[in-house]
């Protein structure tokens, strides 16, 4: 349990730095350069650190440590919660970033920005996680150290099949992600660490349930076993489908592409009562007509 110990704390540790990072940069930063560059970078530096010891710890902690899956399902759960809570608005996914420049809430300037945050971020998680490995504090870190230079691919099935998994991932994960954006951080929080970590568990054997391209790349792309193609088709190509598939099931339409809604038609939002649009057509009537139906026009005997 040491060894677990020493992961907590650094889970704890890489929160605290990056809370600090964030909140330097909102009093140093003008809003939008903190929004889609400070607040991207730490969101995904958070994100690729916190993920890298935890993938550590579900392939070597149950032989290493001796604890089973459900105590590193419950620290993702609890890593996300705290993810939400502290991201302050930050996506660190690429398709989330391009989710909202498709719904007009991006423009093309700040997207690029937000992505090539997101890249850095991950590149610079992964390059300081792999230092803190190096200083092998656990028997799960000095393990993990002897076979970092093996390491194999996530996709642990057919190339069709590991797209189709990635999709169906980001698919459900971005239908919750726009029924809750709205919704109180109390509630959208905890929805969404629930639905990563469900997908987590299942999809978890086949493709590592990344469902978000820039972490893939960061975690598993170097590793061997898979062509580059085959990586970009599932943890790229597979991802972006989803969230394309879900803004369409749930808005109708791709705003920042076309107005025109495919799926749902649309309705007026007011309706008038027909007793009043009867009494609006018979105002309409000539006077002569409202008293004996007779026009004023007819010949006087």
């Amino acid at each position: 349990m040491a060894g677990l110990n020493v992961s907590i704390a650094f889970f704890f540790l890489v929160v605290g730095v990056c809370q600090a990072l964030r909140r330097l940069s909102k009093r140093l930063l003008p809003p939008g350069a903190y929004g889609c560059l400070a607040r991207e970078l730490a969101g995904s530096l958070q994100l690729c650190m916190s993920c890298l010891e935890l993938r550590m710890l579900v392939e070597i902690g149950p032989w290493g440590g001796g604890f089973g899956p459900d105590v590193v399902l419950t620290l993702l759960f609890l890593l996300f919660v705290v993810h939400g809570a502290s991201f302050d608005g930050a996506s660190a996914n690429p398709t989330v970033s391009l989710q909202e420049f498709l719904l007009l809430e991006s423009n093309l300037p700040a997207t690029a920005a937000a992505l090539l945050a997101q890249g850095v971020g991950m590149g610079m998680g992964w390059a300081v996680t792999k230092l803190y490995w190096s200083w092998e504090l656990t028997q799960f870190h000095l393990i993990q150290n002897l076979i970092a230079s093996e390491c194999s691919s996530s996709i642990r099935t057919s190339t069709h099949h590991a797209t189709f998994v990635e999709g169906t991932c980001s698919f459900l994960f971005h239908l919750v992600h726009l029924k809750l954006r709205q919704s109180h951080q109390m509630y959208r929080v905890p929805a969404l660490a629930m639905t990563v970590t469900f997908l987590s568990h299942t999809a978890g054997p086949f493709t590592g349930a990344f469902f978000n391209p820039a972490l893939a790349i960061a975690t598993t792309f170097h590793c061997s076993g898979s062509s580059f193609w085959d990586y970009m088709q599932v943890y790229w190509l597979g991802p972006l489908a989803g969230m394309l598939a879900a803004l369409l099931l749930y808005q109708g339409n791709l705003p920042r592409l076309f107005q025109k809604n495919l799926l749902y038609s649309q309705k007026t939002k007011y309706k008038i009562p027909k007793a009043r649009v009867a009494a609006h057509v018979e105002g309409d009537e000539p006077r002569g007509r409202r008293k004996g139906g007779k026009s004023n026009s007819e010949p006087r005997a």
